[in-house]
C-alpha cells in the first residue's frame, strides 16, 4: 500500500520508459532469441543422440537402415552446425531474421537426408519436421511459416518419388506423405496464429504498462512539485512518503542529501506535527490547529484524511503554509483600510489645515507675548505630527501589490547602504555587511525591502547608541540561511539600549510608540510589508552586537530585527 522509501523527484516520463523498452527490445533478452536458442538445443540434442547412439552399439532398425554411413555423416554436421548455430546466437550475428531462416532450412534439409539414410517416410523421422516449422511460425512473419511448411512438404514428396522410383512397393506411402505435409500446414498455421495473438496481447499490456508508469510518474511529479506538502503515515507512525514541499516546510535537508533513514517517525520529523496526528486518530472531529515547527519557521495549518475505510489504513497529511493566506488577507485589509483612511484623511485634512494656518496667524501677530509663542508651538508641533500619522495611514492604505523579484542579497545592499548613507548625510563605514554565502539569493518586492530597511535604519540613527569617533551608530546587517531551514534572512543589529521586555511584545502594534514624537507606524508598516511578501520580521535580542546574534560572542548586548525571507524556490502568490 506504501512505497518503502520517500518519492524523489522524478524526471519527466519518457526517458525512464524508453530506456525500459529498449532493454526488453535487446536480442539478449528477447522471448523470440530464447525460443532460437531452445531450437538450437533440441536441434543439438537430436543429433548428439544420432550420433552416439551407432558409437555406443545401440542398434535401430529404422535409424540409418539404408544408409549407415550418410547418417552418420549428416548427423555429425548436424550437430556442428548446430554448435556453430550456439555461437551465431550468443554473439547476436548475423541478425535474427537471417538466422531463424537459415537453421529452420538446414532442419528440413538435415532431417530429410536422415530420413532418406532410414529408408524414406516409413522411418517416421519426419515428424522431426513438425519441431522445426511450428518453430519458424512462431519466430517469422506469415508468409515465411507457409513458405518452410511448403518446403517441408516438398522435400517429404521428394523423398517419397524418389523411393517410388527406386522401389514401386512403396508407393502406398503417398498417403502418409500427403497427411504429413497436411500437418506441417496445419502446424505452421496454428503456431503462427497462435503467436501472433499473443504478440498482440504482450504489446498491449506493454502499452498499458508504459501507460501505468507514465501515469506513475507523472502522479509522482504532481506530487512533489506541489506548493502544498503532502506526507503519508503509516499505523506505526512512519512516514512513508513525503513530497518536496513537505521536507522545506518541516525544515528538512534538501531532497538531494541522503537523510530520509533520519526520518524513520513523524515524531522524528516534527514532534508539534505528530502530537495534532495523534489527536486527531483519537477524535477525528477535532479541528487542526496552527502551528510553527521550529521558532524561526513559517506557521503551518495541517489537514488529516485517512486513505482507507479501516481505521488500520494510512493517513494523508497535507501542509498549507499560512503565509500565502495571512497575505491574501493582509491585501483584503489593507483595501478597506484604504477605503476607510481616504474617508477620514478628507475629514481631517481639513480641519488640521485651518488649525495650522491659524497657528501660523497667531506666530505672526505682533500683540503676542511670551506665553502665547509656547502655545503656537505646542500647536505648530502637534499639527505637524497629526500630518504624519495621517501621511503614514495613507502610504499603507495606498501601498500597491508586492511584485517579488529573485536578486542577489549583496549587491542589493552596496547600493542601499550607498544611497541611504548619502540621503542621511552619514558615513558609509557605520554599515558593516556580512553575507554567508556571498552569492546568497532572496525573493522579495526590492523597493517594499528597501523601504522596511529604511525605516530600521532610521530607528538606528534615533536610539541608537552612539560611536565617539564617527558619531553615529554602528548598524550591522548580517544576512545567511538557516541552519535548520532553507529560508535565508537578514539580521539588522545595533548596539542601543536593548528593548525592555515588557515592551518587546507590542512594538509591532500600530500607534505603539515610547517616544514623545513617534507615530508608532515605523515597524508596524514593516512588519505588514514583510507579510505582503510571505517573509516575517521579528525581533530578538543580540547578544554580540558585532556578528550575528545565533553566534557565541562576547560583545555587549544590542538590538536586532530579523527578515526571514521566503524561500526563494517556492513560487510566492502575488
Amino acid at each position: 500500500m506504501f512505497p518503502n522509501a520517500e518519492i524523489n523527484t522524478p524526471p519527466l516520463p519518457d526517458n525512464n520508459i524508453q530506456q525500459h523498452k529498449d532493454a526488453e527490445a535487446s536480442p539478449e533478452i528477447s522471448d523470440t532469441w530464447r525460443l532460437l536458442k531452445l531450437l538450437n538445443g533440441y536441434r543439438m540434442v537430436i543429433a548428439a543422440l544420432f550420433v552416439t547412439l551407432p558409437l555406443i552399439g545401440i542398434e535401430s532398425q529404422s535409424l540409418g537402415a539404408s544408409t549407415p554411413e550418410l547418417f552418420l555423416a549428416t548427423s555429425l554436421i548436424y550437430l556442428v552446425f548446430s554448435i556453430f548455430s550456439a555461437i551465431s546466437i550468443y554473439g547476436c550475428w548475423p541478425r535474427f531474421s537471417v538466422q531463424a531462416y537459415v537453421q529452420v532450412l538446414m532442419d528440413i534439409l538435415f532431417i530429410t537426408l536422415l530420413m532418406h539414410a532410414s529408408g524414406g517416410i516409413s522411418s517416421g523421422l519426419g515428424m522431426l519436421l513438425l519441431v522445426s516449422v511450428a518453430v519458424g511460425g512462431i519466430l517469422m512473419s506469415g508468409r515465411t511459416a507457409i513458405f518452410f511448411a511448403a518446403t517441408a512438404t516438398l522435400m517429404v514428396l521428394v523423398e517419397q518419388v524418389r523411393a517410388h522410383l527406386l522401389n514401386p512397393v512403396l508407393g502406398a506411402n503417398y498417403t502418409l506423405a500427403g497427411l504429413l505435409g497436411a500437418a506441417f500446414f496445419a502446424a505452421a498455421w496454428l503456431t503462427h496464429t497462435l503467436a501472433e495473438r499473443i504478440r498482440r496481447s504482450e504489446t498491449l499490456a506493454a502499452q498499458r504498462g508504459v501507460d501505468l508508469a507514465n501515469m506513475q510518474q507523472l502522479t509522482e511529479y504532481i506530487i512533489q512539485r506541489m506548493q502544498t506538502g503532502v506526507l503519508v503515515v503509516d499505523p506505526q507512525e512512519n512516514v512513508r512518503l513525503i513530497n518536496e514541499s513537505a521536507r522545506h516546510l518541516l525544515g528538512g535537508k534538501s531532497e538531494n542529501s541522503d537523510n530520509f533513514e533520519v526520518y524513520q517517525s513523524i515524531e522524528q520529523l516534527c514532534p508539534a506535527l505528530a502530537e495534532q496526528w495523534r489527536d486527531w486518530r483519537a477524535d477525528l472531529q477535532l479541528e487542526s490547529q496552527v502551528f510553527s515547527p521550529s521558532q524561526t519557521a513559517a506557521m503551518l495549518l495541517p489537514r488529516f484524511a485517512h486513505m482507507g475505510s479501516d481505521a488500520a489504513s494510512g493517513t494523508l497529511i497535507f501542509l498549507e503554509d499560512t503565509a500565502a493566506l495571512a497575505q491574501q488577507a493582509q491585501q483584503m485589509k489593507l483595501a478597506s483600510l484604504g477605503r476607510l483612511t481616504a474617508s477620514i484623511a478628507h475629514e481631517i485634512r481639513n480641519p488640521l489645515g485651518a488649525i495650522s494656518h491659524a497657528g501660523q496667524l497667531l506666530a505672526e501677530s505682533p500683540q503676542r507675548n511670551a506665553d502665547d509663542a509656547r502655545f503656537i508651538q505646542i500647536i505648530g508641533d502637534q499639527t505637524r505630527r497629526v500630518n504624519t500619522i495621517v501621511e503614514n495611514i495613507l502610504q499603507l492604505s495606498r501601498r500597491e501589490r508586492s511584485h517579488p523579484q529573485d536578486f542577489i542579497l549583496k549587491d542589493w545592499l552596496d547600493e542601499f547602504v550607498d544611497e541611504f548613507s548619502r540621503s542621511q548625510n552619514i558615513d558609509s563605514f557605520i554599515f558593516t555587511v556580512e553575507i554567508n554565502p556571498h552569492d546568497l539569493r532572496v525573493r522579495i518586492d526590492p523597493s517594499q525591502l528597501h523601504q522596511i530597511l529604511s525605516n530600521l535604519c532610521d530607528n538606528v540613527l534615533r536610539h541608537g547608541t552612539k560611536e565617539k569617533v564617527s558619531g553615529a551608530p554602528t548598524i550591522h546587517l548580517s544576512s545567511a540561511i538557516m541552519p535548520d531551514s532553507p529560508h535565508p534572512f537578514l539580521d539588522i543589529i545595533d548596539r542601543g539600549p536593548v528593548i525592555k521586555a515588557d515592551i518587546v511584545e507590542h512594538i509591532f502594534e500600530p500607534f505603539f510608540t515610547t517616544a514623545s514624537q513617534g507615530t508608532g507606524l515605523g515597524l508596524y508598516i514593516c512588519r505588514e510589508l514583510c507579510e505582503c511578501n510571505q517573509a516575517r520580521l521579528n525581533y530578538r535580542v543580540a547578544r554580540n552586537a558585532d556578528a550575528s546574534p545565533d553566534s557565541q560572542g562576547t560583545g555587549g548586548d544590542g538590538n536586532c530585527f530579523r527578515i526571514t525571507f521566503a524561500d526563494p524556490r517556492r513560487k510566492q502568490v502575488a
